[in-house]
């Protein structure tokens, strides 16, 4: 894990469940000795991201659907950390506006980037009912003059409709639906369960998600694709365009993309938590005198 990422050395559960007493009810000790929770159990998964909020960031105010998606935060603030070097790298330091595409109702990359940076957001959403849970999330937490949602109306526009034609941000984040339909999300989640020691046929998702979080006609791929093409429209409207890209094999392919459309630099960023491993993709069009003039 990155070094600024607070959860490199575990979880504290007496200060989480200090700060969210609902915990305790799941937290336990197992046969290794050690304090933890039952992951397979939706309930425990979404009690104990409340609370590492709350202790870690000062988010008092997380609530959202039980359908929705719920983020695992050590993995969702460390692609923010990543994203916090590599602007510093290029120089992009003051006056941070990130776009998040598909922010969801849980507005969790918006949150944890402004808590932890200071850095303000332009957040995206296709879905009206995860929108209206984020805009509660931010006006509890008095966070929407720093974090600005917008709508998107067309599911198949990723950035068109949600970037102003001069409008200029500091970076592009995404995290992408993995997965083509319900029935590989389906198969993934039951591979996953066996993983935890679930013998069943009965698909639980610990961390839940709805159709538009979870798949994407044709995949991560094709998703993928249909951003860096997007992301070529507007070369000049963002330094940096970067993505969580869940599969390997995906990367060749983006990058051969990028080189036809014009891309002046391409990044493989590494994220890696306990033994999964992942990356985040980062690529740019400005020349180098733009990229100077970018940053003043």
């Amino acid at each position: 894990m990155h070094k600024n990422n607070k959860h490199s050395e575990g979880y504290n559960f007496e200060l989480l469940v200090k700060s969210t007493p609902k915990l305790e009810e799941f937290v336990f000790t197992n046969s290794y000795g050690n304090v933890t929770i039952d992951f397979a159990k939706p309930k425990a998964v979404k009690l104990l991201n409340t609370a590492l909020l709350k202790a870690h960031y000062g988010i008092n105010y997380w609530e959202f659907p039980d359908v929705n998606l719920c983020p695992p935060i050590p993995g969702r603030v460390e692609y923010i950390h990543i994203l916090n070097n590599l602007l510093k790298k290029s120089g992009v330091k003051e006056e941070i506006t990130i776009l998040d595409i598909g922010t969801g109702a849980t507005c969790i990359y918006p949150l944890l980037g402004q808590s932890e940076y200071g850095w303000n957001f332009i957040a995206s959403e296709i879905d009206t009912l995860a929108m209206k849970s984020a805009e509660k999330i931010l006006a509890k937490n008095k966070l929407s003059k720093s974090i600005t949602l917008r709508y998107q109306d067309n599911e198949q526009n990723i950035l068109n409709g949600i970037l102003k034609p001069k409008e200029k941000v500091s970076a592009v984040m995404c995290n992408p639906p993995f997965y083509k339909d319900e029935a590989e999300a389906n198969e993934s989640t039951l591979l996953k369960q066996k993983g935890l020691g679930k013998q069943t046929d009965k698909v639980v998702r610990n961390f839940s998600g709805t159709e538009k979080e979870l798949w994407y006609p044709g995949g991560e791929k094709a998703f993928v694709h249909n951003y860096l093409y997007q992301s070529s429209l507007l070369k000049t409207n963002s330094f940096w365009y970067t993505c969580l890209v869940s599969k390997t094999q995906h990367v060749l392919s983006m990058e051969a993309s990028l080189k036809k459309l014009g891309a002046t630099d391409f990044k493989i960023l590494q994220i890696a938590l306990g033994n999964k491993i992942s990356r985040v993709v980062a690529w740019t069009f400005l020349t180098e005198a733009e990229q100077k003039a970018f940053v003043g």
